[in-house]
């Protein structure tokens, strides 16, 4: 789409959640975008933060935002169960979306997402944000660059510990409409390895429960992956651990090998020759040497997120994260799932 000369895109934000103002942030950032709205099925939340960012209008209901003329561009930052129901709803009332990750609870949900993508023309990006985060992205440029030679393994973490952290009305833990760790927060993990690696396409899994054990899912769970080009791969996703949040992740090559995360301000790879080919090596020993990339510490970076989605907007040009690839993450955290739940190897399946 183009905007009209100097109009800046609208924006309505569902939720008015600690995310929610990430996203009010990154909108304010930019100059070709503005906050119109937002809303929350708390009132008196929405309009604390609607005063806190300066935003004219708030709302409880969502489809107030769906109605106004004035707004381009929605952002779903709700409770997972709720992501399908309220980008559907806003694809169909002409409005480009950005959905917070996961894309939905289900494969049928996902398809039911990029169906009102395509039949009405709007543009829907899944907010896969650890593909921002300015370490990964580092991670992404090297690795593609051939800085580490040939990944033979990668692997990464979602450590959060969610024991205070249930949800507003406990939606983390609804039993109706079960949202498993794994697809929730896990999915942050399992984008970036397909991001870096590609899809992986068979997947053993294990769960235990030894730390949330009132809550009705497991809150640790392992899975094993083949990914194309003989690299296989590790996920790990703990919402009990007693730790602090981290995603730290690693990336091996025939040549080196990446340690980085998201809440630390530099990057480190391992070789065994200085990078650039200078002729020198290490000692006798064959030790590795380290070499520190500073980076900056942006783990939700929406800055970056929705100027890249404004800058698709603007210029009418395909989104990166868009339903498929955000219904290819849900697929395969939910053959984690069945993987653990089954004791059995799952392959995984990419049909949208």
């Amino acid at each position: 789409m183009k905007s009209e000369t100097g109009r800046k895109l609208g924006f309505g934000i569902i939720s008015a959640s600690y995310m929610a103002m990430d996203h009010v942030r990154g909108v304010k950032a930019n100059k070709h975008a503005e906050v119109k709205a937002i809303c929350d099925i708390d009132l008196a939340k929405a309009e604390r933060v609607a005063a806190e960012f300066f935003i004219q209008d708030y709302y409880a209901d969502y489809t107030e935002l769906l109605k106004r003329d004035d707004i381009d561009v929605i952002i779903v930052s709700t409770p997972d169960q709720l992501h399908a129901e309220m980008t559907i709803a806003a694809l169909e009332a002409g409005k480009h979306v950005l959905c917070e990750k996961p894309m939905a609870l289900t494969i049928e949900e996902c398809k039911q997402m990029i169906d009102a993508s395509e039949r009405t023309g709007k543009k829907l990006m899944v907010g896969q944000i650890c593909r921002y985060a300015p370490g990964f992205a580092l991670a992404k440029k090297l690795i593609d660059d051939g800085e580490i030679g040939e990944l033979f393994y990668v692997e990464s973490e979602y450590a959060h510990d969610y024991s205070e952290a249930p949800g507003v009305g406990n939606w983390r833990i609804d039993p109706v409409r079960l949202r498993h760790p794994v697809l929730g927060g896990g999915c942050h993990a399992v984008d970036l390895l397909r991001w870096i690696a590609g899809n992986p396409y068979e997947v053993t899994a294990y769960a235990n429960r030894k730390v949330l054990q009132s809550w009705p899912v497991d809150d640790c769970t392992i899975a094993i992956m083949r990914f194309p080009q003989d690299v296989i791969g590790k996920v790990m996703v703990s919402v009990g651990c007693k730790r602090a949040y981290t995603m730290r992740s690693v990336f091996y090559g025939n040549q080196g090998t990446i340690i980085v995360d998201n809440t630390s301000p530099t990057l480190t790879i391992y070789k065994d020759r200085i990078s650039g080919d200078t002729g020198l090596f290490n000692d006798v020993n064959d030790q590795t040497i380290s070499i520190s990339h500073p980076v900056n510490i942006r783990s939700h970076n929406t800055i970056d997120e929705i100027k890249e989605f404004v800058d698709i907007l603007l210029n009418d040009d395909q989104v990166r994260t868009d339903g498929v690839e955000g219904a290819s993450t849900a697929a395969v955290c939910l053959a984690i799932v069945e993987s653990a739940s089954t004791n059995q190897s799952v392959r995984i399946q990419y049909d949208f």
